[in-house]
């Protein structure tokens, strides 16, 4: 990531969303939705409970995107995090920052455990310039 694009992002961390802008996989039309984030050293990523969520689709075939954290904004591109641990620090790290909703995604991690629930959680990296 660019160091410049870093020290901005970091400066907005405690922010608790970010505007997200997304281009359609058909349309290559521009959209925007507000999600959270975490920056995680050198590291930023976003995750959603759903990976089939339009939003998320998106990313994946058209992973450019632009990211306004309240008066930053920052271009970049999105890579899906299809590795299992690398996975897991994403959420990790986002569990952290939300901590106020670890028991529902602790529910949701138990529910899926037992079979009563599907596992579609995802999360991407983002790697962000000036």
């Amino acid at each position: 990531m660019d160091s410049k694009a870093l020290v901005r992002l970091k400066a907005a961390a405690g922010r608790q969303t970010v505007r997200l802008t997304h281009y359609g996989r058909k349309t290559g039309k521009p959209y925007k939705v507000t999600i959270w984030f975490v920056v995680d050293g050198d590291r930023v990523y976003i995750g959603t409970a759903n990976v089939n969520r339009q939003w998320v689709r998106n990313i994946q075939k058209t992973p450019r995107i632009k990211l306004a954290v309240g008066d930053q904004v920052f271009e970049g591109e999105a890579r899906f995090l299809t590795d299992r641990a690398e996975h897991q620090r994403a959420m990790a790290a986002i569990r952290r920052k939300y901590w106020m909703f670890r028991p529902i995604l602790a529910l949701g991690g138990l529910l899926t455990a037992l079979g009563l629930m599907r596992d579609t959680t995802g999360s991407f990296e983002l790697s962000l310039a000036g």
